[in-house]
């Protein structure tokens, strides 16, 4: 059996952005490619949030689309992670300059940014909705989940599925 197709969504703090494209994206997965073995998680550049839950306004939004990220802990992205998933996925530019900076040479993974798989959402940069009200968080949210549609079209595509 083949080993599953892994994605790692990361942003500043992994409370907002990062773990509503993984509780998108895992939702978006079962819904239309349950054949595909894929793993999701998410994790932040930054070591403000670890371990605490998704910023409520995260999950509230995220709640009325039926996705619970929840029990979702915070964590920091490391170098290994280069080495453990297929997919790194920035949520914006100034992330994945610093995913680049820790990116090891021989790394497997790809590191793209999440709306790379979007050229529709007219925006290569996913905004975070921290500083912001109820309606960024929603805007989040139609914008991770038109990049996870693109992202697990390019994933069937690589496993001509």
């Amino acid at each position: 059996m083949s080993k599953p197709t892994r994605v790692l969504f990361v942003c500043m703090g992994n409370i907002c952005r990062s773990p509503t494209a993984e509780g998108a994206f895992r939702k978006l997965h079962r819904e239309l490619a349950p054949q595909l073995r894929i793993e999701a998680d998410s994790a932040g550049t930054h070591a403000y949030h670890i371990g605490e839950p998704p910023d409520i306004r995260s999950q509230a939004a995220a709640l009325k689309r039926g996705v619970d990220i929840s029990r979702h802990r915070g964590r920091q992205a490391t170098f290994q992670d280069f080495h453990e998933f297929d997919y790194v996925i920035a949520m914006d530019s100034d992330n994945l300059r610093r995913l680049q900076a820790i990116r090891p040479k021989e790394a497997r993974g790809q590191l793209r940014l999440l709306l790379e798989y979007a050229p529709q959402a007219g925006a290569l940069d996913v905004p975070d909705p921290y500083y912001g009200g109820p309606g960024g968080f929603e805007r989040v949210l139609d914008l991770v989940e038109q990049g996870g549609r693109g992202l697990l079209e390019d994933i069937r595509k690589h496993h001509k599925l």
